[in-house]
């Protein structure tokens, strides 16, 4: 039988973050539909320390602590992902493991994109100064939310698990405003307007008041390049 939903795992030593991000809005309703499945796992239940410890000191001396590797090898072995590079006829069914981390590719529209296509993401989030280079044997792609640091992983999983759901058919009600959205077309955003059609002696551009729709499809395109040329110049040099 076709797999109709995405499934995603988070593993992190932090669940009860995920309480609210996950429970509100459009990932909650998508949960509700059955478009997305999400799992959460606590690395600290695979740990075999009576202290329940995930971390431990680096070899060769330095600050902070490192993820070790047999709680993590665990936790992602539970969902099902094994070493990455294993033969499947079809990719977008292997469970994918993303371990979120600032040395990754940051995260734009063609990245989302991708992992869209998925069935099964699992996502790693990581803490102190990192998890043990070995687990990167089980790691499919590092991604990164941008060039600064954070706590842990557990804010980047949610930008980049909102980011996803909103391309999987049904989460967005209105299909049309996600191929409107900033990036996905390489362009910014065009401006919107409201009621009321005057406020604070500025006027709502007369052509929207028109009714002409192919007159505004072609102001909106305009705009949007506009827009874009002003403020990601770097967007139409790619």
């Amino acid at each position: 039988m076709a797999i109709t939903y995405m499934k995603i795992d988070i593993i992190t030593i932090f669940p009860a973050m995920f309480k609210g991000p996950l429970t509100e809005s459009l990932i909650s309703r998508a949960s509700e539909k059955e478009i997305l499945k999400i799992n959460i796992t606590d690395i600290r239940f695979f740990s075999k320390d009576k202290n329940k410890k995930v971390d431990d000191k680096p070899f060769g001396g330095g600050v902070g602590m490192v993820m070790k590797p047999e709680p993590l090898y665990d936790a992602i072995k539970s969902t099902g992902a094994r070493k990455k590079n294993g033969a499947y006829k079809n990719p977008y069914l292997k469970p994918y493991v993303i371990y979120m981390s600032p040395q990754g590719k940051t995260l734009n529209n063609k990245i989302v994109k991708d992992l869209a296509k998925f069935k099964h993401l699992v996502i790693v989030c990581g803490h102190y100064e990192g998890i043990d280079e070995r687990i990167m044997n089980y790691i499919d792609e590092e991604v990164s939310i941008g060039d600064y640091v954070l706590t842990g992983g557990e804010i980047p999983a949610m930008v980049l698990i909102d980011s996803v759901a909103r391309m999987l058919p049904g989460v967005v009600k209105e299909e049309e405003s996600v191929k409107n959205d900033s990036f996905y077309n390489g362009l910014l955003d065009y401006p919107h307007y409201t009621r009321p059609v005057i406020f604070k002696n500025h006027r709502v551009p007369e052509i929207l008041l028109s009714g002409d729709h192919n007159k505004i499809s072609d102001w909106r395109k305009k705009e949007a390049y506009k827009r874009t040329k002003k403020r990601r110049p770097d967007l139409l040099s790619d």
